[in-house]
């Protein structure tokens, strides 16, 4: 039951970093410091995807589910395991892998406008504050 257990939260750490690979740019629109942690995010993400190493995680859940009398993920990993097939078909990979690189730079170019809006609000406001006060 433990295995299972930890092999559960590691499939569930996976899922979440998925996630958050996603749309951690969104994230940071309304928090913006979050924004750094999300580039590291895509570049590891980036990283895995072009140079095809291992995450940690998979050899640990794999390792889990053996211990707890489960299969083990695909041989080809969590994404093979879990999403391929399964919520887009398996040809579409690379077209998937481009779709997220999409979504992450949008939404990079989308909190850069956001900052730059913010900072023009900031600066405008400063200047009638120090017209005003004249």
């Amino acid at each position: 039951m433990g295995y299972r257990i930890l092999a559960d939260v590691a499939m569930t750490a996976h899922f979440l970093f998925l996630v958050y690979l996603v749309v951690g740019g969104f994230v940071a629109w309304r928090w913006p410091k979050t924004w750094f942690a999300h580039a590291a995010v895509a570049v590891y993400g980036l990283v895995i995807t072009l140079y095809g190493f291992t995450c940690p995680l998979t050899p640990l859940e794999h390792d889990f589910r053996r211990r707890a009398g489960e299969e083990g993920l695909e041989p080809t990993g969590f994404i093979d395991t879990y999403i391929e097939g399964i919520v887009y078909p398996e040809r579409y990979a690379a077209t998937a892998q481009w779709a997220v690189a999409a979504v992450v730079v949008i939404s990079w170019a989308g909190l850069l406008v956001k900052l730059r809006r913010r900072r023009q609000a900031a600066a405008t406001s400063s200047r009638r504050a120090g017209a005003s006060s004249r």
